[in-house]
Protein backbone atom coordinates (compact mmCIF):
# COMPACT_ATOMS: atom_id res chain seq x y z
CA UNK A 1 0.00 0.00 0.00
CA UNK A 2 1.27 3.77 -1.21
CA UNK A 3 2.04 5.55 2.29
CA UNK A 4 -0.08 8.41 2.79
CA UNK A 5 -0.26 12.16 1.42
CA UNK A 6 0.75 14.27 4.09
CA UNK A 7 1.92 17.59 4.65
CA UNK A 8 2.94 19.09 7.77
CA UNK A 9 1.69 22.84 9.02
CA UNK A 10 3.39 25.87 10.83
CA UNK A 11 3.29 24.11 14.60
CA UNK A 12 4.65 20.78 12.97
CA UNK A 13 1.37 19.01 12.61
CA UNK A 14 1.13 16.69 10.09
CA UNK A 15 -2.01 15.84 8.08
CA UNK A 16 -3.20 13.39 5.86
CA UNK A 17 -5.64 13.93 2.98
CA UNK A 18 -8.68 12.11 3.64
CA UNK A 19 -11.23 10.83 0.41
CA UNK A 20 -14.27 11.32 0.15
CA UNK A 21 -17.00 8.77 0.46
CA UNK A 22 -19.85 6.82 1.62
CA UNK A 23 -19.92 4.60 5.05
CA UNK A 24 -22.58 3.04 7.87
CA UNK A 25 -22.15 4.49 10.67
CA UNK A 26 -22.69 3.83 14.64
CA UNK A 27 -23.91 0.28 15.60
CA UNK A 28 -26.93 -2.28 15.49
CA UNK A 29 -24.89 -5.11 17.83
CA UNK A 30 -27.34 -7.17 19.96
CA UNK A 31 -26.72 -7.46 23.62
CA UNK A 32 -26.01 -11.09 23.38
CA UNK A 33 -23.41 -10.35 21.12
CA UNK A 34 -21.78 -7.87 22.80
CA UNK A 35 -22.00 -10.08 25.76
CA UNK A 36 -19.99 -12.70 24.47
CA UNK A 37 -17.56 -10.72 23.11
CA UNK A 38 -16.98 -9.02 26.14
CA UNK A 39 -17.83 -11.65 29.27
CA UNK A 40 -16.17 -9.60 32.06
CA UNK A 41 -18.96 -6.84 32.01
CA UNK A 42 -22.04 -6.48 33.38
CA UNK A 43 -24.52 -7.24 31.66
CA UNK A 44 -26.68 -3.59 31.58
CA UNK A 45 -23.65 -1.97 30.09
CA UNK A 46 -25.18 -3.50 26.88
CA UNK A 47 -28.43 -1.90 27.20
CA UNK A 48 -27.17 1.90 26.92
CA UNK A 49 -26.10 2.11 23.98
CA UNK A 50 -29.17 3.29 22.30
CA UNK A 51 -27.59 6.20 20.71
CA UNK A 52 -24.99 4.11 18.88
CA UNK A 53 -27.90 3.26 16.23
CA UNK A 54 -29.58 2.69 14.44
CA UNK A 55 -26.80 2.10 11.68
CA UNK A 56 -27.33 4.71 8.49
CA UNK A 57 -25.87 5.67 5.75
CA UNK A 58 -23.44 8.65 5.65
CA UNK A 59 -21.68 10.43 2.78
CA UNK A 60 -18.81 12.65 3.30
CA UNK A 61 -19.07 14.97 0.46
CA UNK A 62 -15.22 16.58 -0.04
CA UNK A 63 -12.32 15.21 0.73
CA UNK A 64 -10.54 16.31 4.04
CA UNK A 65 -7.47 16.57 5.58
CA UNK A 66 -7.12 15.19 9.59
CA UNK A 67 -4.42 15.20 11.37
CA UNK A 68 -1.98 12.04 11.54
CA UNK A 69 -1.88 12.29 14.94
CA UNK A 70 -3.21 13.76 17.95
CA UNK A 71 -2.23 17.47 19.05
CA UNK A 72 0.91 16.90 20.80
CA UNK A 73 1.85 18.69 23.95
CA UNK A 74 4.73 20.64 22.57
CA UNK A 75 2.24 21.79 19.78
CA UNK A 76 0.15 22.78 21.69
CA UNK A 77 2.71 24.89 23.90
CA UNK A 78 4.11 26.64 20.85
CA UNK A 79 0.61 27.84 20.02
CA UNK A 80 0.34 29.48 23.54
CA UNK A 81 3.57 31.04 23.23
CA UNK A 82 2.53 32.58 19.70
CA UNK A 83 -0.66 33.58 20.19
CA UNK A 84 -0.88 34.61 23.69
CA UNK A 85 -4.19 31.66 24.79
CA UNK A 86 -4.96 30.94 28.15
CA UNK A 87 -6.15 27.49 28.06
CA UNK A 88 -9.42 27.28 30.24
CA UNK A 89 -7.71 25.42 33.17
CA UNK A 90 -5.29 28.31 34.13
CA UNK A 91 -7.63 31.02 32.90
CA UNK A 92 -10.56 30.21 35.44
CA UNK A 93 -8.34 29.65 38.18
CA UNK A 94 -9.94 26.04 38.85
CA UNK A 95 -7.31 23.65 37.05
CA UNK A 96 -8.07 20.09 35.86
CA UNK A 97 -7.96 16.50 36.85
CA UNK A 98 -4.88 14.19 37.48
CA UNK A 99 -3.37 11.30 38.30
CA UNK A 100 -2.16 11.08 42.15
CA UNK A 101 -1.15 7.52 43.36
CA UNK A 102 -2.39 8.19 46.83
CA UNK A 103 -5.56 9.35 45.83
CA UNK A 104 -8.24 6.74 46.10
CA UNK A 105 -11.42 6.53 43.67
CA UNK A 106 -13.78 5.17 46.55
CA UNK A 107 -12.99 8.23 48.21
CA UNK A 108 -14.81 10.53 45.35
CA UNK A 109 -18.02 10.65 45.19
CA UNK A 110 -18.84 9.76 42.06
CA UNK A 111 -15.70 6.69 41.83
CA UNK A 112 -14.00 8.83 39.81
CA UNK A 113 -10.65 7.27 38.95
CA UNK A 114 -8.48 10.81 39.11
CA UNK A 115 -7.98 13.64 41.43
CA UNK A 116 -9.82 17.61 40.46
CA UNK A 117 -10.35 19.68 39.96
CA UNK A 118 -7.33 21.60 41.60
CA UNK A 119 -5.21 23.95 40.23
CA UNK A 120 -2.14 21.91 40.37
CA UNK A 121 -3.56 20.17 37.61
CA UNK A 122 -3.72 21.40 33.91
CA UNK A 123 -2.09 20.16 30.11
CA UNK A 124 0.91 21.18 32.00
CA UNK A 125 0.67 18.24 34.46
CA UNK A 126 -1.56 15.37 34.16
CA UNK A 127 -0.28 13.66 37.14
CA UNK A 128 2.51 11.89 35.47
CA UNK A 129 4.97 12.82 32.68
CA UNK A 130 4.74 13.35 29.42
CA UNK A 131 7.41 15.03 27.19
CA UNK A 132 6.75 17.21 24.09
CA UNK A 133 5.32 14.00 21.54
CA UNK A 134 2.42 12.55 24.25
CA UNK A 135 -1.17 13.98 23.25
CA UNK A 136 -1.97 16.98 25.19
CA UNK A 137 -4.54 16.42 27.51
CA UNK A 138 -6.51 18.66 30.35
CA UNK A 139 -7.95 20.53 27.17
CA UNK A 140 -11.34 22.02 26.99
CA UNK A 141 -13.37 22.05 24.19
CA UNK A 142 -13.26 25.73 23.77
CA UNK A 143 -9.47 25.53 23.62
CA UNK A 144 -9.24 23.16 20.87
CA UNK A 145 -11.49 26.26 18.80
CA UNK A 146 -9.22 28.42 19.88
CA UNK A 147 -6.19 26.38 18.47
CA UNK A 148 -8.02 25.65 15.32
CA UNK A 149 -8.98 29.51 14.58
CA UNK A 150 -5.48 30.52 15.88
CA UNK A 151 -4.30 28.80 12.84
CA UNK A 152 -7.10 29.54 10.17
CA UNK A 153 -6.38 32.92 10.86
CA UNK A 154 -2.50 32.46 10.94
CA UNK A 155 -2.13 30.15 7.89
CA UNK A 156 -5.27 31.16 5.63
CA UNK A 157 -6.52 28.18 5.51
CA UNK A 158 -9.55 26.58 7.49
CA UNK A 159 -8.84 24.57 10.93
CA UNK A 160 -11.80 22.74 12.91
CA UNK A 161 -12.34 19.93 14.29
CA UNK A 162 -13.85 17.36 12.68
CA UNK A 163 -17.62 16.26 12.55
CA UNK A 164 -18.42 13.22 14.34
CA UNK A 165 -19.15 11.74 11.43
CA UNK A 166 -16.06 12.87 9.99
CA UNK A 167 -14.33 10.99 12.49
CA UNK A 168 -15.72 7.87 12.95
CA UNK A 169 -14.92 7.67 8.69
CA UNK A 170 -11.84 8.32 8.92
CA UNK A 171 -11.21 5.85 12.01
CA UNK A 172 -13.00 3.28 10.46
CA UNK A 173 -10.89 3.61 7.24
CA UNK A 174 -13.14 1.12 5.21
CA UNK A 175 -13.73 -1.22 7.86
CA UNK A 176 -17.11 -2.06 9.17
CA UNK A 177 -15.31 -3.96 12.34
CA UNK A 178 -15.71 -2.75 16.14
CA UNK A 179 -12.00 -1.49 15.55
CA UNK A 180 -10.13 -0.85 12.68
CA UNK A 181 -7.49 -3.75 13.35
CA UNK A 182 -10.83 -6.20 13.56
CA UNK A 183 -13.57 -7.58 16.09
CA UNK A 184 -11.76 -8.67 19.05
CA UNK A 185 -10.46 -6.69 21.72
CA UNK A 186 -6.96 -8.10 21.57
CA UNK A 187 -6.53 -6.46 18.32
CA UNK A 188 -5.56 -3.67 19.32
CA UNK A 189 -2.70 -4.98 20.67
CA UNK A 190 -0.52 -3.23 17.38
CA UNK A 191 -2.98 -0.21 16.96
CA UNK A 192 -3.86 1.31 20.42
CA UNK A 193 -2.71 2.43 23.94
CA UNK A 194 -5.84 1.83 25.85
CA UNK A 195 -6.34 0.22 29.40
CA UNK A 196 -3.82 -3.30 29.77
CA UNK A 197 -1.64 -5.17 32.18
CA UNK A 198 0.26 -1.72 32.52
CA UNK A 199 -2.62 0.42 33.35
CA UNK A 200 -4.06 -1.80 35.51
CA UNK A 201 -0.96 -2.07 37.77
CA UNK A 202 -1.95 1.07 38.83
CA UNK A 203 -5.62 -0.03 39.44
CA UNK A 204 -5.89 -3.55 40.09
CA UNK A 205 -9.77 -2.82 41.09
CA UNK A 206 -10.72 -2.90 37.65
CA UNK A 207 -7.62 -5.65 36.27
CA UNK A 208 -10.70 -8.06 34.72
CA UNK A 209 -11.29 -5.57 32.50
CA UNK A 210 -7.64 -4.64 31.30
CA UNK A 211 -6.49 -6.28 28.02
CA UNK A 212 -3.93 -9.13 28.60
CA UNK A 213 -1.41 -7.64 27.23
CA UNK A 214 1.29 -5.37 28.19
CA UNK A 215 2.24 -2.47 25.81
CA UNK A 216 4.87 -0.61 27.91
CA UNK A 217 2.72 2.54 28.66
CA UNK A 218 1.06 3.25 31.63
CA UNK A 219 0.04 6.34 31.05
CA UNK A 220 0.29 8.24 27.50
CA UNK A 221 2.42 7.05 24.66
CA UNK A 222 4.16 9.09 22.25
CA UNK A 223 1.99 9.73 19.13
CA UNK A 224 2.68 7.53 16.93
CA UNK A 225 4.08 4.84 18.52
CA UNK A 226 1.41 2.19 17.43
CA UNK A 227 0.65 1.16 14.18
CA UNK A 228 -1.75 3.48 12.14
CA UNK A 229 -5.10 2.72 9.75
CA UNK A 230 -5.41 1.56 6.42
CA UNK A 231 -5.63 5.65 5.91
CA UNK A 232 -2.17 6.05 7.59
CA UNK A 233 -3.67 7.31 10.81
CA UNK A 234 -2.13 6.71 14.15
CA UNK A 235 -3.98 6.71 17.77
CA UNK A 236 -7.42 6.97 16.60
CA UNK A 237 -8.03 4.68 19.48
CA UNK A 238 -6.81 4.97 22.75
CA UNK A 239 -4.14 7.47 24.18
CA UNK A 240 -6.92 10.52 24.29
CA UNK A 241 -10.37 10.76 23.55
CA UNK A 242 -10.83 12.96 21.52
CA UNK A 243 -13.17 16.54 21.09
CA UNK A 244 -15.35 16.53 17.52
CA UNK A 245 -17.43 19.18 17.16
CA UNK A 246 -21.04 18.07 17.21
CA UNK A 247 -23.59 18.70 20.17
CA UNK A 248 -24.35 14.82 21.52
CA UNK A 249 -28.16 13.85 20.79
CA UNK A 250 -29.69 10.29 22.01
CA UNK A 251 -31.65 10.60 18.78
CA UNK A 252 -29.74 12.00 16.38
CA UNK A 253 -28.85 9.38 14.36
CA UNK A 254 -32.59 8.02 13.63
CA UNK A 255 -32.98 11.83 12.17
CA UNK A 256 -29.38 12.52 10.38
CA UNK A 257 -28.67 13.33 6.98
CA UNK A 258 -27.15 11.18 4.30
CA UNK A 259 -24.71 14.22 3.59
CA UNK A 260 -21.89 15.64 5.68
CA UNK A 261 -23.86 15.34 8.75
CA UNK A 262 -23.06 18.49 11.58
CA UNK A 263 -25.16 16.94 14.39
CA UNK A 264 -27.72 18.73 16.48
CA UNK A 265 -28.16 22.58 16.23
CA UNK A 266 -27.81 22.90 19.86
CA UNK A 267 -27.16 20.74 22.84
CA UNK A 268 -25.11 20.65 26.57
CA UNK A 269 -22.57 18.26 25.98
CA UNK A 270 -20.06 18.08 23.00
CA UNK A 271 -19.19 14.72 21.59
CA UNK A 272 -15.74 12.83 22.60
CA UNK A 273 -14.57 9.88 20.37
CA UNK A 274 -12.20 7.19 20.34
CA UNK A 275 -10.79 6.17 23.93
CA UNK A 276 -8.07 6.80 25.78
CA UNK A 277 -4.81 5.20 27.91
CA UNK A 278 -7.14 4.51 30.89
CA UNK A 279 -10.22 3.14 28.48
CA UNK A 280 -11.67 -0.29 28.68
CA UNK A 281 -11.16 -1.92 25.23
CA UNK A 282 -15.48 -2.25 25.29
CA UNK A 283 -15.33 1.83 25.40
CA UNK A 284 -12.78 2.16 22.44
CA UNK A 285 -14.67 0.81 19.46
CA UNK A 286 -15.27 2.71 16.64
CA UNK A 287 -18.89 3.67 17.17
CA UNK A 288 -18.83 4.15 20.71
CA UNK A 289 -19.86 7.72 21.72
CA UNK A 290 -18.89 9.16 24.94
CA UNK A 291 -19.69 13.01 25.63
CA UNK A 292 -18.59 16.07 28.12
CA UNK A 293 -19.84 19.58 28.84
CA UNK A 294 -17.13 21.70 26.42
CA UNK A 295 -15.77 23.13 30.13
CA UNK A 296 -14.62 19.43 30.81
CA UNK A 297 -11.12 19.35 31.10
CA UNK A 298 -10.00 15.75 32.27
CA UNK A 299 -6.76 13.94 31.96
CA UNK A 300 -8.08 11.33 29.14
CA UNK A 301 -9.13 13.77 27.11
CA UNK A 302 -7.12 15.56 24.20
CA UNK A 303 -7.37 16.51 20.38
CA UNK A 304 -7.26 16.56 17.24
CA UNK A 305 -8.07 18.41 14.23
CA UNK A 306 -9.38 18.90 10.44
CA UNK A 307 -7.83 21.20 7.90
CA UNK A 308 -9.87 21.79 4.58
CA UNK A 309 -8.37 21.59 1.67
CA UNK A 310 -8.92 24.64 -0.89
Amino acid sequence: MAPPERSTNSLGMHFVTIPAGEFMMGSDERPDALAQAYPQYPRERFLLLADEAPVHRVRITRAFQMGQHEVTVGQFRRFLLASGYVPDAERDGTGGYGYNPSYDPASSARGDAFEGRQRRYSWRNPGFTQSEEHPVVNVTWHDAQALAAWLSQTEGRRYRLPTEAEWEYACRAGSRTRYHSGDAPESLAQVANVFDQDSASLWPQWRAFALPHHDGFSFTAPVGSFAPNAWGLHDMHGNAWEWVSDWHGDDYYAHSPVEDPQGPAEGGVKVRRGGSWHTWSFYARASYRNWNDPDTRYTLVGMRLVRELP
